[in-house]
């Protein structure tokens, strides 16, 4: 067995180094799908580590697995390594390379602190228990997600848990943010294109204005929630999209709305799109145009597993202090962590990142987003410790 003294160690020796990966994949960002460079950093740093059989289960993605030398659980640890397209506007000294891509959600800590935890367990073999997996999953920002293609791969056949961790720039640094069942929500889209007659704007009863019926519509569908839903349920609809017109003296013939449902339950999920589609068919029959609307189904929620939750909890008072936990709730993010949830129970931890000083504070998918690097020693030693207790 190791000793809790030894592995406090190893974790401090590795805290300087994962900070060094963290700061080199920030300067080199890339796309969903496009993670080839990145890969085959992970990829090196893995095989450098001994210990572990290294493959590449898609294009851009990377598993380690490691085999300790008694029998016990496999337990898969998953971080994503994507970047966004965003032109990066902070002052950081080891700030983004690549015109138009950042490390704007934290994926490159993420990578980072998986990193850390492998090499860390990786000199671990002799006293470890079962399988850990490590996945290094790609394009997690872009629909559909590589999390689905690592499924049909197979990285998670025959797991029994699998874990992620996410840092929060919206949670003070310190602070491990916790939440059996939903946390995060169904992410779903809609895009719908009103089909009218277009003419002149002097004279509009010649035509079908597009433009007035989308209004209307946009109108109704921000009235589907607070009249159609059962005010316990939480969800969230945004008309985000509405595009027609060339001219001011052009009545158009086609105006396109585009949208954002966010819901945690499945029954609300369907209902919301059903309630869409009816009033959309009515509204637009009235008026006598017609349409077309596709309904996108998304990333779904995310549902922590209550008794993997517990273990959690219960790894966090033992190995941190007693004000570390934090229990938060459900929030409307979307995350493609989901899929390995189709397979195998799981849970979503949150990572406080935030600064001190609030003025440095900014959200996800923000040009001038940062973390507390703080934070990532705090990520290493939860995946550290949670494996151990799982698989020790």
């Amino acid at each position: 067995m190791t000793s809790t003294l030894n592995v406090a160690k190893e974790i401090e020796q590795v805290v300087p180094q994962i900070l060094q990966w963290r700061r080199y994949l920030h300067e080199n960002p890339e796309l969903s799908y496009e993670e080839y460079a990145t890969a085959d950093f992970v990829y090196n740093q893995l095989i450098s580590f001994g210990n572990l059989v290294v493959t590449r289960p898609t294009k851009t993605s990377v598993l380690a697995v490691l085999k300790g030398n008694l029998p016990g659980n496999c337990l898969a640890l998953r971080a994503d390594m994507d970047a966004l397209p965003i032109q990066e506007e902070t002052d950081l000294p080891f700030a983004s390379k690549v015109a138009g891509v950042m490390h704007a959600c934290g994926h490159d800590g993420h990578t980072a602190m998986l990193l850390g935890t492998a090499k860390i367990l990786s000199t671990l073999k002799q006293s470890l228990k079962g399988e850990i997996r490590f996945i290094f999953q790609h394009a997690e920002e872009l629909f559909p997600g590589g999390a689905k293609e690592m499924v049909a791969a197979g990285v998670v056949d025959g797991a029994d848990h699998v874990i992620g961790l996410h840092l929060f720039s919206t949670l003070p640094t310190g602070k491990i943010g916790i939440c059996a069942g939903p946390f995060t929500a169904n992410s779903d889209t809609f895009d719908l294109e009103i089909i009218g007659k277009g003419g002149h704007s002097s004279q509009p009863q010649d035509s079908i204005n597009p433009i007035l019926i989308g209004s209307q519509i946009t109108n109704v569908l921000h009235q589907i929630i607070p009249q159609k839903i059962d005010a316990q349920e939480l969800a969230v609809l945004a008309v985000t999209e509405f595009h027609a017109g060339s001219a001011k003296n052009i009545i158009p013939d086609r105006l396109v709305i585009g949208g954002s449902v966010r819901t945690f339950s499945q029954q609300v999920r369907e209902g919301i799109a059903q309630q869409i589609e009816m009033l959309v068919q009515h509204t637009v029959a009235a008026h006598g145009a017609d349409y077309n609307l596709t309904y996108h189904n998304g990333y779904s929620s995310v549902i922590n597993d209550e008794q993997l939750t517990a273990v959690v909890e219960e790894v966090i008072q033992q190995h941190f202090t007693p004000e570390t936990i934090l229990h938060i709730g459900p929030f409307m993010g979307g995350e493609d962590f989901s899929a390995f949830l189709t397979k195998v129970p799981g849970v979503f931890i949150a990572i406080g990142a935030a600064f001190d000083d609030d003025t440095l504070n900014y959200p996800h998918h923000h040009p001038r987003f940062a973390v507390n690097e703080d934070s990532l020693a705090i990520g290493l030693k939860l995946f550290v410790h949670t494996a151990l207790t799982l698989n020790s």
